[in-house]
């Protein structure tokens, strides 16, 4: 009984964070990165990276989600900030977005650069 609960948190967290990731995805990213990495190179990279809690503290946590169009999402609890890691013939695109511009945002940036 007590697996099926934390299996039922889990599918209804995840419901509200990709009805969140798809609201934002209507809008521009916050920014957009080139790399000539692999798509899962970056992304494993960006969520190893999310998951300092040295810089992050208690709140480093990211998971990794792929895309039904293609791709993968990295992503945060809530989807406060996520990244979608998309195969292009150019390299690979990085679209960013976050829900707040405040210090947490760019320094999930930051972290997500040194990835490239």
């Amino acid at each position: 009984m007590r697996m099926l609960m934390v299996a039922l948190v889990t599918v209804l967290l995840a419901g509200c964070a990709g009805s969140v990731m798809d609201d934002a995805r209507t809008k521009s990213p916050y920014k957009v990165l080139i790399s000539d990495k692999p798509e899962k190179v970056v992304a494993q990279c960006v969520q190893f990276g999310w998951q300092d809690e040295a810089v992050f503290g208690v709140d480093a946590a990211a998971y990794l989600e792929p895309r039904k169009p293609g791709g993968t999402t990295v992503y945060t609890r809530s989807a406060e900030s996520f990244v979608d890691v998309i195969t292009e013939a150019s390299g690979t695109t990085l679209n960013y977005y976050a829900q707040q511009d405040d210090f947490v945002a760019k320094r999930r940036l930051a972290a997500l650069a040194t990835c490239l």
